[in-house]
């Protein structure tokens, strides 16, 4: 199993942190917010409300 399963696409921020991370398996892209100690993750939705899925290479 490869540990490069995630990858970052888009990073921002210092204090608050808004990440863009990409499944490399799947494809789903994923953002993650931070701000001192808390923090959350989500998936990205499309205009339709289906995960936003980058193309994935095999």
């Amino acid at each position: 199993m490869s540990n490069d399963r995630f990858k970052t696409l888009y990073q921002k921020g210092v204090v608050t942190r808004h990440v863009v991370i990409v499944d490399s398996e799947t494809g789903v892209n994923y953002l993650f917010v931070c701000e001192a100690s808390a923090g959350g993750l989500t998936v990205l939705l499309d205009k339709d409300g289906k995960p936003l899925v980058t193309p994935v290479e095999k």
